[in-house]
């Protein structure tokens, strides 16, 4: 991937590697979105493409955030897509699945990507294509029993974020069994969430991350 966005994304995962997922986001929200996420600390973001228009969202963040906050898109589930990504300048490509070919795709766009596994050979298939880092999905059913397993035999950099049942009450749980990160989902934002609600929850897990 681009060495230049590698280098953000890394810098991103350090300072708080939590991705802020905006599933059902009206565009018209989106930059006062971004803008409160920001405000709270959150250096990565991404606008499922199941959302409304969500690459006028993904476009509109891109336009008004700095370099060292992350956009992109998730649920993304064909190469047009992340050629569609690449064009925006978005920097994210999230999967809710293992695709070589998609992971490929972005790699050669330049984009950072997350794509969904739920078993090591999904895993270890996603890693062989190029992934950035990995997504657990969905945690909720795998639980960090699950991470600590898998954290005796991925490679000793590979990165696994739980996406799907986490809150700021099992941030910890998590973490201890290896988890490097989480994608927030309903828990963060949901279709009708206002402004305000959203940045209280940001404030929340953002608090619950650093406790650790």
């Amino acid at each position: 991937m681009n060495p230049e966005r590698l280098a953000r994304f890394e810098a991103a995962m350090r300072v708080l590697p939590l991705v802020a997922i905006l599933r059902g986001l009206p565009p018209e929200d989106a930059e006062a979105a971004a803008a409160v996420l920001v405000d709270a600390g959150f250096k990565l973001i991404e606008v499922p493409l199941n959302s409304p228009d969500p690459f006028t969202s993904i476009a509109t963040m891109r336009r008004v955030l700095p370099p060292d906050v992350l956009v992109g898109a998730g649920t993304v589930m064909r190469i047009d897509q992340v050629k569609q990504l690449a064009d925006l300048g978005a920097d994210l490509m999230v999967t809710p699945h293992t695709d070589p070919g998609l992971i490929a795709a972005a790699k050669a766009a330049g984009l950072a990507s997350l794509p969904g596994f739920y078993t090591p050979s999904e895993a270890f298939a996603a890693l062989a294509a190029g992934a950035t880092a990995l997504k657990l999905f969905p945690a909720e059913q795998a639980g960090p029993a699950t991470v600590k397993a898998l954290r005796a035999v991925l490679p000793a950099d590979a990165r696994v974020l739980p996406v799907g049942g986490v809150s700021p009450d099992n941030l910890a749980d998590w973490r201890a069994a290896g988890a490097a990160g989480f994608g927030l989902g309903s828990a963060l934002y949901a279709k009708g969430t206002t402004i305000a609600e959203l940045g209280e929850r940001a404030r929340r897990f953002v608090a619950a991350w650093r406790a650790l």
